[in-house]
């Protein structure tokens, strides 16, 4: 099982915290993607790759909206070349990157075209726009694997949609047991509808809210804001409920309707504060390291592949973010790599 850091693009900071990753035996950094809230997240993938030998980077997510898909193939194909083959790249539909400029959620036809596309040229395949032959020329004569893609999804039209053109795919489903099988069978259940097209299966990963810290309360308090970014995304209007705790529906639906965009990603804000401690814990792993490997090894067992650590952030919370990261690869990471 592959761990991956879950980070936020800073100019400044970027190359220690890619060294931390690596000193402390993560297998990758994965950066968000949000112009309006964070530096540029290529420009931050170049800096950690410079700084690092074996990381693996990308970034977590990025969007089919404010770059062409091939700006986009183009940067992580180049990130390729500088990283000499560490490169992947995370995608989803796009929520603060996108709601800071105006736009909303990428729908699903949007986006089947747009990793069509992707993959098209990270392929150095040529595509016709607008009778012009697109390509990435600079790239055919690459000797590097091509960059893999990694579809988030929370929802069965966009698992699909990564099942079938992803190599990878990585659920945004919190970290209940029952959530995560769903997701599994979704991806399945394209796998068998589609068998005769000779695909791969992808890979499968999660993002999962996650802190290791003797005292449960404060740790559901160091975790509050990172938990309010990712269950918001089952609770967006029209989200799939399928296999979700009966309790937590009233916790979904309030993130739904009262999501407060201008504190996205803060703890202090009104629907984070809405969170009871037990949705927090059903929703996170939060608690000792046994507890927190336990589940881990259950979640293992669905053929889960790759966890995304969503920790406490280091510019919120301080050493207290540090101590965290660093109990989970000490007393986690050993227990479950293969």
């Amino acid at each position: 099982m592959e761990f991956w850091h879950f980070g936020v693009p800073s100019a400044s900071g970027v190359e220690r915290m890619a060294q931390t990753c690596e000193e402390l035996s993560f297998d990758g950094l994965t950066l968000t993607d949000s112009q309006n809230l964070s530096n540029e997240t290529y420009i931050a993938l170049t800096l950690a790759a410079k700084a690092t030998n074996a990381l693996k980077l990308g970034p977590g997510v990025t969007n089919p909206v404010t770059r062409h898909a091939a700006v986009t193939a183009s940067a992580a194909a180049t990130l390729q070349e500088v990283s000499n083959g560490r490169m992947m790249i995370g995608i989803g539909r796009g929520d603060s990157s996108l709601f800071n400029i105006g736009f909303k959620p990428a729908n699903p036809d949007v986006f089947r075209k747009y990793i069509e596309d992707i993959q098209s040229y990270l392929s150095g395949s040529v595509l016709d726009k607008s009778g012009y032959d697109s390509q990435l020329r600079w790239l055919v004569d690459s000797k590097l694997p091509k960059v893999p893609l990694d579809v988030a999804a929370t929802g069965p039209k966009i698992i699909a949609i990564g099942a079938e053109l992803g190599e990878r795919v990585s659920f945004s489903l919190g970290a209940d047991l029952e959530r995560i099988k769903w997701g599994v069978g979704q991806v399945q259940a394209l796998l068998n509808k589609n068998k005769d097209k000779q695909k791969l299966p992808p890979s499968l990963g999660v993002y999962l809210n996650i802190c290791i810290h003797n005292d449960v309360d404060r740790a559901a308090e160091l975790v509050r804001p990172g938990v309010g970014i990712f269950a918001h995304f089952t609770g967006m209007p029209g989200a799939n409920r399928d296999n979700i705790n009966p309790v937590d529906q009233t916790v979904f639906d309030t993130l739904g309707k009262q999501y407060d965009k201008k504190r996205h990603g803060r703890g202090e804000a009104s629907h984070a504060q809405k969170m009871p401690i037990e949705f927090i814990e059903r929703f996170s792993l939060i608690g000792s390291a046994e507890k927190c490997i336990d589940r881990l090894l259950a979640i293992k067992k669905l053929g889960i592949e790759r966890i995304f650590v969503i920790g406490p952030r280091p510019d919120h919370f301080g050493q207290e973010a540090d101590e965290a990261q660093a109990r989970f690869a000490k007393e986690v990471i050993p227990a479950l790599k293969d």
